[in-house]
């Protein structure tokens, strides 16, 4: 199934946002065998970056090397996604200044809200950056729960344990962009988190043998 038949915004209404870089992931996949959906901030201003596009968009590259760097035997998106990992975006539209108004975020996650929902089998939810937090956060409150993740720097609350409806939530810094070949520190944490991901989805699976 192509996640965008199910999944779209008609309306635009968020003004920091670029319209022109709207996209939903239109991947064929089946939804019962993601089990991890890594959701990190926004899509890229130029879509042949994006995760889903053709040729080495910078998406792909940063994302296979985080999950090479955590010990994943993969060579393309394709191999990711053959580990059940799906890959989204909080924000469908791209930015158009450094930061993402919270409003922006708040009506973004009403598509996410619908996005996740299509993924029956999911046993961990990684959010790779501030924005994607706040939109868990968001979801999370407009269902009545307490937030997912708590206030405060990513270093300080990574190695807690959150769940997010019933699964569970790793907050993590941004593996989607140029920044990730610069910023080796947060590369290592990345790296320690989708191994930890892996481990619980490990751990999960009926007749695991530890």
């Amino acid at each position: 199934m192509g996640i965008n038949e199910h999944i779209k915004c008609t309306q635009f209404p968020c003004k920091d946002a670029n319209h022109r870089s709207y996209a939903i992931p239109d991947i064929a996949l089946d939804p019962e065998k993601i089990s991890i959906i890594m959701i990190s901030e926004a899509t890229p201003p130029n879509l042949n970056d994006y995760y889903y596009s053709r040729g080495s968009p910078l998406f792909q590259r940063t994302t296979v090397q985080a999950f090479r760097d955590a010990g994943a035997n993969v060579a393309s998106i394709q191999d990711v996604i053959k580990m059940g990992v799906y890959l989204t975006t909080a924000i469908k539209c791209g930015k158009t200044g450094y930061a993402i108004q919270t409003s922006t975020i708040k009506e973004c996650s009403r598509i996410l809200e619908e996005e996740l929902s299509q993924f029956p089998n999911v046993r961990v939810f990684m959010l790779m950056g501030d924005v994607a937090i706040k939109a868990i956060n968001f979801i999370a409150k407009r269902a009545g729960e307490r937030r997912v993740i708590p206030a405060g720097p990513t270093y300080k609350i990574r190695k807690g344990k959150y769940y997010f409806q019933g699964r569970r939530a790793f907050p993590s810094y941004l593996q989607a962009g140029p920044s990730f070949f610069i910023e080796k520190v947060k590369r290592k944490t990345i790296a320690e988190d989708i191994a930890a991901a892996l481990t619980v989805v490990l751990q999960s699976k009926p007749n695991n043998i530890s």
